[in-house]
């Protein structure tokens, strides 16, 4: 189960796309945080979903809102990803899956009928005390931004 809204969200330090470590409490420093996480990058689905959130970064940072993208890749994957989507946020690397079991987004999966251990694509709106404010569980990878948008307009 992901962790729910009010709960604190668990500090993690993880490498970013040139390897340099970054923690949630430094980035909370700045402004709140939207931590997406997503099953793979440079796969169909994660890269629609990254380039919303490109597309839509000028407004959610307008909102307080910096976008951080989670997944098991490694740096270099991720750096690819960057550059090739020229994405203007960061992604970080989970690769031993720590920060996303304690998210409470990594665990069993079905896709064509085989059941396999995974990322779940879940995005967590992270407040400046480290307090989660809401989940985003229901959107699809076209309307992600939107649904975030939409939500951060209404506060």
């Amino acid at each position: 189960m992901p962790l729910s809204v009010n709960q604190a969200a668990p500090d993690f330090s993880l490498p970013d796309a040139q390897g340099q470590l970054r923690s949630l409490h430094t980035l909370l420093t700045q402004s709140r945080v939207l931590l997406y996480f997503y099953p793979k990058a440079m796969t169909p689905g994660c890269t629609v979903q990254a380039c919303g959130l490109r597309d839509s970064q000028a407004e959610l940072s307008a909102l307080g809102v910096q976008v951080v993208g989670v997944s098991i890749d490694a740096p270099a994957r991720l750096a690819k990803f960057a550059e090739k989507e020229q994405l203007n946020f960061l992604l970080l690397g989970d690769e031993d899956h720590q920060v996303a079991q304690a998210f409470g987004v990594w665990g069993p999966k079905k896709f064509m009928g085989k059941v396999y251990d995974g990322l779940h694509r879940i995005s967590f709106l992270i407040e400046q005390d480290g307090r989660i404010s809401h989940v985003f569980e229901q959107f699809k990878t076209s309307n992600h931004h939107q649904v975030v948008l939409d939500h951060l307009r209404q506060r």
